[in-house]
């Protein structure tokens, strides 16, 4: 089971702390398995922790938030080495590819390493429900502000472009993202940038913007475009999603 047509959920959220568990599974993530249409079985969730460098403890955490809200989780790690023979064949295999916040420049250059930017695009069309958070965010688009180069926030500009935007994540929590994001746009590095608050996502089908979603109330998604020599900035409502029940 795939989605109809080449589907992307880009987040500044979908995890939240449980009480049994460390991690769980907020509805961004329900909504992207919702968007990939599986039903009659267990979804299988694809778990990408490139941007953490693959770190052990992070892929524990989002293991057991997978088992309590009764997905199959593969982890794809890249570090020392692809830990699975066939990559393409693995995440085509997959309902959904989730991908996790972090440095979005190292990621961008190890996919590139091994061909996993090729991949992405293929299973994109596939439809291969295609979402993450942060990092897993920026890294749909033609780039974003990031701190993956040190404390100060930078421009990344080399993203996988599969949605022809700049994207600004955690812009209610991260002041310094809102400028920066501006400032490229008025300098034309992206034509346009779409913009979530934390707890917020976007759905591009194809490369169609056609709603925002929030697992929060009260947050916000942000078009930003260019006006003269200055920019300006238009707030979409998300929709609410129902807080899932475990």
């Amino acid at each position: 089971m795939t989605a109809a047509e080449p589907t992307i959920l880009a987040t500044s959220g979908g995890h939240r702390a449980g009480t049994r568990t460390r991690l769980l599974f907020d509805a961004l993530v329900h909504h992207a398995v919702d968007l990939s249409g599986v039903h009659g079985r267990r979804p299988r969730v694809l778990y990408v922790g490139t941007a953490t460098g693959d770190a052990e403890h992070v892929t524990a955490r989002v293991t057991e938030a997978a088992r309590v809200a009764g997905y199959d989780l593969t982890p794809l790690q890249l570090f020392p080495m692809p830990n699975v023979e066939d990559v393409e064949g693995t995440v085509l295999a997959h309902d959904v590819v989730w991908v996790m916040g972090g440095s979005v420049a190292n990621l961008l250059a190890v996919w590139r390493v091994h061909g996993l930017d090729a991949v992405m695009r293929r299973a994109w069309a596939a439809g291969v429900v295609l979402a993450g958070v942060s990092a897993g965010s920026i890294c749909w688009f033609e780039g974003g502000a990031t701190d993956s180069f040190g404390p100060g926030l930078r421009p990344v500009t080399d993203g996988l472009g599969l949605l022809p935007y700049g994207n600004g994540v955690h812009y209610d929590s991260d002041a310094g993202r809102r400028p920066l994001i501006h400032r490229l746009v008025a300098e034309g590095a992206f034509r346009t940038a779409h913009c979530t608050d934390d707890g917020v996502g976007l759905v591009y089908r194809g490369t169609e913007l056609v709603e925002a979603v929030a697992e929060l109330p009260g947050r916000g998604a942000y078009v930003v475009g260019r006006s003269g020599t200055g920019t300006v900035e238009e707030r979409i409502e998300p929709r609410l999603l129902p807080a899932p029940r475990f």
